[in-house]
Protein backbone atom coordinates (compact mmCIF):
# COMPACT_ATOMS: atom_id res chain seq x y z
CA UNK A 1 0.00 0.00 0.00
CA UNK A 2 0.87 3.46 -0.89
CA UNK A 3 2.68 6.04 1.54
CA UNK A 4 -0.22 9.00 1.81
CA UNK A 5 1.26 11.24 4.12
CA UNK A 6 3.30 13.86 2.27
CA UNK A 7 2.26 12.13 -0.74
CA UNK A 8 0.85 13.71 -3.97
CA UNK A 9 -1.57 12.24 -5.55
CA UNK A 10 -1.09 12.99 -9.20
CA UNK A 11 -2.56 9.44 -11.21
CA UNK A 12 -4.38 6.96 -10.78
CA UNK A 13 -1.51 4.83 -11.65
CA UNK A 14 0.20 5.44 -7.73
CA UNK A 15 -2.64 2.93 -6.58
CA UNK A 16 -3.06 -0.47 -5.50
CA UNK A 17 -5.98 -2.18 -4.17
CA UNK A 18 -4.99 -2.00 -1.04
CA UNK A 19 -4.51 1.60 -1.12
CA UNK A 20 -7.79 2.16 -2.79
CA UNK A 21 -9.69 -0.11 -0.25
CA UNK A 22 -7.42 2.05 2.41
CA UNK A 23 -9.19 5.39 0.67
CA UNK A 24 -12.96 3.85 0.79
CA UNK A 25 -12.65 3.21 4.27
CA UNK A 26 -11.41 6.79 5.63
CA UNK A 27 -14.29 7.95 3.15
CA UNK A 28 -16.72 5.95 5.21
CA UNK A 29 -15.54 8.01 8.64
CA UNK A 30 -16.43 10.89 6.85
CA UNK A 31 -20.25 10.39 6.47
CA UNK A 32 -21.33 12.01 9.70
CA UNK A 33 -19.04 15.09 9.01
CA UNK A 34 -20.06 15.68 5.72
CA UNK A 35 -23.89 14.79 6.58
CA UNK A 36 -23.32 18.03 9.37
CA UNK A 37 -24.11 14.92 12.29
CA UNK A 38 -21.02 16.27 13.74
CA UNK A 39 -18.20 18.87 12.76
CA UNK A 40 -14.46 18.20 13.41
CA UNK A 41 -11.68 20.80 13.23
CA UNK A 42 -8.80 18.37 13.19
CA UNK A 43 -7.70 20.45 10.19
CA UNK A 44 -7.68 23.73 11.94
CA UNK A 45 -5.34 26.64 10.59
CA UNK A 46 -4.34 24.47 7.66
CA UNK A 47 -4.60 26.11 4.64
CA UNK A 48 -5.70 24.68 0.87
CA UNK A 49 -4.56 26.68 -2.02
CA UNK A 50 -7.33 25.57 -4.46
CA UNK A 51 -5.25 26.55 -8.02
CA UNK A 52 -7.77 25.97 -10.94
CA UNK A 53 -6.43 27.50 -13.87
CA UNK A 54 -9.38 25.78 -16.28
CA UNK A 55 -13.52 26.12 -15.58
CA UNK A 56 -14.89 24.43 -12.85
CA UNK A 57 -17.48 24.18 -10.26
CA UNK A 58 -18.06 20.66 -8.77
CA UNK A 59 -14.65 19.55 -8.45
CA UNK A 60 -13.43 23.26 -7.03
CA UNK A 61 -15.96 23.70 -4.39
CA UNK A 62 -16.04 20.09 -3.52
CA UNK A 63 -12.53 20.00 -2.76
CA UNK A 64 -13.04 23.53 -0.74
CA UNK A 65 -15.77 22.29 0.79
CA UNK A 66 -14.14 18.74 2.23
CA UNK A 67 -10.70 20.67 3.47
CA UNK A 68 -13.45 23.09 5.30
CA UNK A 69 -15.45 20.67 6.59
CA UNK A 70 -12.05 19.32 8.12
CA UNK A 71 -11.85 22.69 9.90
CA UNK A 72 -9.41 24.15 7.40
CA UNK A 73 -8.95 27.00 5.38
CA UNK A 74 -9.49 27.78 1.50
CA UNK A 75 -7.49 30.24 -0.61
CA UNK A 76 -8.81 30.28 -4.57
CA UNK A 77 -7.04 31.35 -7.61
CA UNK A 78 -9.21 30.86 -11.20
CA UNK A 79 -8.57 31.35 -14.36
CA UNK A 80 -5.39 31.58 -16.23
CA UNK A 81 -5.87 35.21 -17.29
CA UNK A 82 -5.98 36.25 -13.67
CA UNK A 83 -2.76 34.48 -12.61
CA UNK A 84 0.97 35.62 -12.94
CA UNK A 85 1.50 32.18 -15.58
CA UNK A 86 -0.37 35.04 -17.45
CA UNK A 87 2.63 37.32 -17.31
CA UNK A 88 4.88 34.07 -18.15
CA UNK A 89 5.62 32.41 -14.83
CA UNK A 90 6.89 29.20 -15.12
CA UNK A 91 5.15 26.31 -13.45
CA UNK A 92 7.88 25.97 -11.17
CA UNK A 93 8.26 29.43 -10.04
CA UNK A 94 4.08 29.77 -9.35
CA UNK A 95 4.67 26.07 -6.97
CA UNK A 96 7.59 27.50 -5.11
CA UNK A 97 5.90 30.62 -4.05
CA UNK A 98 2.55 29.26 -3.70
CA UNK A 99 3.14 26.09 -1.43
CA UNK A 100 4.94 28.40 1.42
CA UNK A 101 1.48 29.74 1.78
CA UNK A 102 -0.51 26.65 1.52
CA UNK A 103 -0.16 23.11 3.21
CA UNK A 104 -1.97 21.06 0.27
CA UNK A 105 -2.74 22.20 -2.92
CA UNK A 106 -5.15 21.06 -5.53
CA UNK A 107 -4.87 22.34 -9.25
CA UNK A 108 -6.57 21.70 -12.41
CA UNK A 109 -4.72 23.10 -15.73
CA UNK A 110 -6.01 22.58 -19.25
CA UNK A 111 -2.52 21.05 -20.78
CA UNK A 112 -1.78 17.24 -19.62
CA UNK A 113 1.00 16.94 -17.35
CA UNK A 114 1.05 20.22 -15.95
CA UNK A 115 -0.01 19.14 -12.11
CA UNK A 116 2.84 16.76 -12.44
CA UNK A 117 5.50 19.88 -13.56
CA UNK A 118 4.01 22.02 -10.81
CA UNK A 119 4.21 19.62 -8.11
CA UNK A 120 8.39 19.30 -8.67
CA UNK A 121 8.58 22.52 -7.31
CA UNK A 122 5.98 22.40 -4.78
CA UNK A 123 6.97 22.42 -0.97
CA UNK A 124 3.70 20.63 0.05
CA UNK A 125 1.73 17.65 -1.51
CA UNK A 126 -0.14 18.60 -4.55
CA UNK A 127 -3.44 16.88 -5.40
CA UNK A 128 -4.13 16.80 -9.50
CA UNK A 129 -7.91 18.20 -9.88
CA UNK A 130 -7.88 17.58 -14.00
CA UNK A 131 -4.93 18.20 -15.81
CA UNK A 132 -5.94 18.67 -19.92
CA UNK A 133 -7.05 14.94 -21.53
CA UNK A 134 -5.07 13.24 -19.71
CA UNK A 135 -6.09 12.21 -15.90
CA UNK A 136 -8.67 13.05 -12.93
CA UNK A 137 -7.40 10.59 -10.10
CA UNK A 138 -10.17 12.19 -7.53
CA UNK A 139 -12.88 11.64 -10.06
CA UNK A 140 -11.89 8.48 -10.49
CA UNK A 141 -11.57 7.14 -7.23
CA UNK A 142 -15.42 8.76 -6.13
CA UNK A 143 -17.04 7.16 -9.37
CA UNK A 144 -15.19 3.66 -8.32
CA UNK A 145 -16.54 4.02 -4.72
CA UNK A 146 -20.07 5.26 -6.22
CA UNK A 147 -20.35 1.99 -8.18
CA UNK A 148 -19.22 -0.30 -5.62
CA UNK A 149 -22.13 1.52 -3.61
CA UNK A 150 -25.05 1.27 -6.06
CA UNK A 151 -23.88 -2.13 -7.08
CA UNK A 152 -23.43 -3.69 -3.31
CA UNK A 153 -27.24 -2.36 -3.18
CA UNK A 154 -28.20 -4.44 -6.04
CA UNK A 155 -26.31 -7.44 -4.20
CA UNK A 156 -22.76 -7.35 -6.24
CA UNK A 157 -19.23 -6.16 -6.83
CA UNK A 158 -17.27 -4.84 -9.46
CA UNK A 159 -15.74 -8.23 -10.16
CA UNK A 160 -16.95 -9.88 -13.04
CA UNK A 161 -19.60 -6.53 -13.85
CA UNK A 162 -20.32 -4.82 -16.88
CA UNK A 163 -19.82 -1.16 -18.00
CA UNK A 164 -20.83 0.82 -20.51
CA UNK A 165 -19.27 3.96 -21.14
CA UNK A 166 -20.88 6.51 -23.52
CA UNK A 167 -20.08 9.91 -25.69
CA UNK A 168 -16.49 11.20 -25.65
CA UNK A 169 -14.28 8.95 -24.77
CA UNK A 170 -10.92 10.32 -26.59
CA UNK A 171 -11.17 13.46 -24.19
CA UNK A 172 -13.21 12.52 -21.53
CA UNK A 173 -10.11 12.35 -18.98
CA UNK A 174 -12.62 10.84 -16.61
CA UNK A 175 -13.08 7.73 -18.68
CA UNK A 176 -9.36 7.37 -18.55
CA UNK A 177 -8.78 7.41 -15.22
CA UNK A 178 -11.64 5.41 -14.25
CA UNK A 179 -10.64 2.43 -17.15
CA UNK A 180 -7.04 2.04 -15.18
CA UNK A 181 -8.72 1.81 -11.97
CA UNK A 182 -11.24 -0.68 -12.61
CA UNK A 183 -8.15 -3.06 -14.73
CA UNK A 184 -7.25 -3.65 -11.18
CA UNK A 185 -10.37 -6.28 -10.64
CA UNK A 186 -11.42 -9.19 -12.18
CA UNK A 187 -13.42 -9.77 -15.49
CA UNK A 188 -14.77 -6.81 -16.10
CA UNK A 189 -16.33 -6.39 -19.37
CA UNK A 190 -16.38 -3.00 -21.39
CA UNK A 191 -19.09 -1.78 -23.75
CA UNK A 192 -16.98 1.70 -25.22
CA UNK A 193 -19.74 3.50 -27.72
CA UNK A 194 -18.55 6.67 -29.32
CA UNK A 195 -17.91 8.37 -33.15
CA UNK A 196 -14.75 6.33 -34.68
CA UNK A 197 -13.00 9.69 -34.08
CA UNK A 198 -13.79 10.09 -30.56
CA UNK A 199 -12.75 6.57 -29.18
CA UNK A 200 -11.07 5.19 -26.35
CA UNK A 201 -7.27 5.87 -26.55
CA UNK A 202 -5.51 2.86 -27.28
CA UNK A 203 -2.91 3.35 -24.37
CA UNK A 204 -6.50 2.84 -22.40
CA UNK A 205 -7.14 0.06 -24.18
CA UNK A 206 -4.14 -1.56 -24.24
CA UNK A 207 -4.03 -1.59 -20.11
CA UNK A 208 -7.43 -3.23 -20.18
CA UNK A 209 -6.32 -5.79 -22.71
CA UNK A 210 -2.75 -6.51 -20.45
CA UNK A 211 -5.14 -7.31 -17.59
CA UNK A 212 -7.36 -9.20 -19.44
CA UNK A 213 -10.79 -7.63 -19.58
CA UNK A 214 -12.48 -8.09 -22.52
CA UNK A 215 -13.83 -4.80 -24.24
CA UNK A 216 -16.17 -3.90 -27.35
CA UNK A 217 -15.81 -0.81 -29.36
CA UNK A 218 -18.60 -0.05 -31.28
CA UNK A 219 -20.71 3.35 -32.72
CA UNK A 220 -24.13 1.65 -31.61
CA UNK A 221 -26.27 1.45 -28.07
CA UNK A 222 -27.40 -2.36 -28.90
CA UNK A 223 -25.44 -5.03 -27.21
CA UNK A 224 -24.76 -3.09 -23.87
CA UNK A 225 -28.50 -4.71 -22.48
CA UNK A 226 -27.13 -6.75 -19.98
CA UNK A 227 -24.55 -3.64 -18.78
CA UNK A 228 -24.63 -2.95 -15.02
CA UNK A 229 -23.67 0.32 -15.01
CA UNK A 230 -23.63 3.00 -18.27
CA UNK A 231 -21.53 5.96 -17.83
CA UNK A 232 -22.36 9.18 -20.29
CA UNK A 233 -19.80 11.60 -21.21
CA UNK A 234 -20.13 14.97 -22.12
CA UNK A 235 -18.46 16.08 -25.54
CA UNK A 236 -15.73 18.14 -24.59
CA UNK A 237 -15.98 21.07 -26.61
CA UNK A 238 -12.56 22.89 -24.84
CA UNK A 239 -10.38 19.98 -26.02
CA UNK A 240 -11.18 20.63 -29.76
CA UNK A 241 -9.65 23.39 -32.10
CA UNK A 242 -12.57 25.15 -32.95
CA UNK A 243 -16.20 24.65 -31.51
CA UNK A 244 -17.50 24.05 -35.06
CA UNK A 245 -15.20 20.78 -35.10
CA UNK A 246 -16.85 19.39 -31.56
CA UNK A 247 -20.40 20.66 -32.63
CA UNK A 248 -21.06 17.88 -35.35
CA UNK A 249 -20.71 15.57 -32.61
CA UNK A 250 -22.97 16.93 -30.05
CA UNK A 251 -26.27 15.18 -29.08
CA UNK A 252 -24.93 11.85 -31.40
CA UNK A 253 -25.41 9.73 -28.30
CA UNK A 254 -28.27 10.70 -26.15
CA UNK A 255 -29.80 8.53 -22.53
CA UNK A 256 -33.34 9.33 -22.22
CA UNK A 257 -36.26 7.20 -20.76
CA UNK A 258 -37.07 5.61 -23.67
CA UNK A 259 -33.36 4.65 -24.92
CA UNK A 260 -32.53 3.68 -21.56
CA UNK A 261 -36.21 1.45 -20.88
CA UNK A 262 -35.46 0.12 -24.54
CA UNK A 263 -31.77 -0.97 -23.96
CA UNK A 264 -30.90 -1.36 -20.88
CA UNK A 265 -31.54 -3.51 -17.73
CA UNK A 266 -34.49 -1.77 -14.83
CA UNK A 267 -31.65 -1.58 -12.39
CA UNK A 268 -28.95 -0.63 -14.92
CA UNK A 269 -27.06 2.53 -12.94
CA UNK A 270 -27.01 5.95 -14.85
CA UNK A 271 -23.61 7.68 -14.25
CA UNK A 272 -22.27 10.74 -15.32
CA UNK A 273 -19.04 13.32 -14.25
CA UNK A 274 -21.08 16.15 -14.64
CA UNK A 275 -21.68 18.93 -15.64
CA UNK A 276 -24.30 17.25 -18.37
CA UNK A 277 -24.71 19.57 -21.20
CA UNK A 278 -28.83 19.67 -21.12
CA UNK A 279 -28.76 22.50 -24.14
CA UNK A 280 -31.80 20.81 -26.64
CA UNK A 281 -29.02 20.09 -29.45
CA UNK A 282 -26.97 18.16 -27.18
CA UNK A 283 -29.16 17.05 -24.39
CA UNK A 284 -27.27 14.19 -23.50
CA UNK A 285 -29.02 13.22 -19.96
CA UNK A 286 -32.56 14.11 -20.97
CA UNK A 287 -34.11 15.29 -17.84
CA UNK A 288 -36.45 12.51 -18.04
CA UNK A 289 -34.31 10.55 -16.21
CA UNK A 290 -34.04 12.73 -13.03
CA UNK A 291 -37.09 10.80 -10.83
CA UNK A 292 -35.34 7.18 -11.87
CA UNK A 293 -33.57 5.66 -8.89
CA UNK A 294 -31.35 4.52 -10.99
CA UNK A 295 -29.65 7.60 -11.93
CA UNK A 296 -26.53 8.11 -9.22
CA UNK A 297 -25.14 11.31 -10.76
CA UNK A 298 -25.94 13.50 -7.56
CA UNK A 299 -24.99 10.92 -5.11
CA UNK A 300 -21.98 10.72 -7.33
CA UNK A 301 -21.11 14.58 -6.73
CA UNK A 302 -22.14 13.88 -3.13
CA UNK A 303 -19.18 11.36 -2.70
CA UNK A 304 -16.85 13.13 -4.50
CA UNK A 305 -16.84 15.50 -1.10
CA UNK A 306 -16.14 12.14 1.11
CA UNK A 307 -13.20 10.85 -1.34
CA UNK A 308 -12.19 14.51 -0.97
CA UNK A 309 -12.04 14.56 2.74
CA UNK A 310 -9.84 11.15 2.94
CA UNK A 311 -7.36 12.11 0.89
CA UNK A 312 -6.84 15.77 2.40
CA UNK A 313 -6.83 13.70 5.84
CA UNK A 314 -4.38 11.08 4.28
CA UNK A 315 -1.88 13.26 3.01
CA UNK A 316 -1.33 15.55 5.91
CA UNK A 317 -1.72 12.24 8.00
CA UNK A 318 -4.66 13.34 10.65
CA UNK A 319 -6.80 10.23 9.37
CA UNK A 320 -6.99 8.64 12.65
CA UNK A 321 -7.41 11.86 14.82
CA UNK A 322 -10.36 13.00 13.02
CA UNK A 323 -12.71 12.33 15.84
CA UNK A 324 -10.38 13.83 18.58
CA UNK A 325 -11.58 16.93 17.14
CA UNK A 326 -15.41 16.78 17.08
CA UNK A 327 -18.08 19.22 17.69
CA UNK A 328 -22.02 19.66 18.40
CA UNK A 329 -23.62 21.18 15.54
CA UNK A 330 -25.06 24.17 16.66
CA UNK A 331 -27.49 24.88 13.34
CA UNK A 332 -30.29 22.29 11.62
CA UNK A 333 -29.31 20.88 8.63
CA UNK A 334 -31.08 18.65 6.63
CA UNK A 335 -28.40 17.00 5.16
CA UNK A 336 -28.48 15.10 8.63
CA UNK A 337 -31.01 12.83 7.14
CA UNK A 338 -30.26 12.25 4.03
Amino acid sequence: MMQFTGANILSVSQFDLDSIEHIFEIANRMQPYARRQKRTKVLDGAILGNLFFEASTRTRVSFGTAFNLLGGEVRETTGMETSALAKGESLYDTARVLSSYSDVITMRHPKAGSVAEFAEGSRVPVINGGDGSNEHPTQALLDLYTIRKELAYHGHGIDGMHICMMGDLKFGRTVHSLSRLLAMYKNVRFTLISPRELAMPESVLSALDDAGHKFTVTEKVEGSSDADIVYQTRIQQERFTTPEEAEQYRGKFRLNSEIYTKHYKPNTVIMHPLPRDSRSEANELDNDLNQNPNLAIFRQADNGVLIRMALFALTLGVENQVDQYEREVNWYSDKRNV
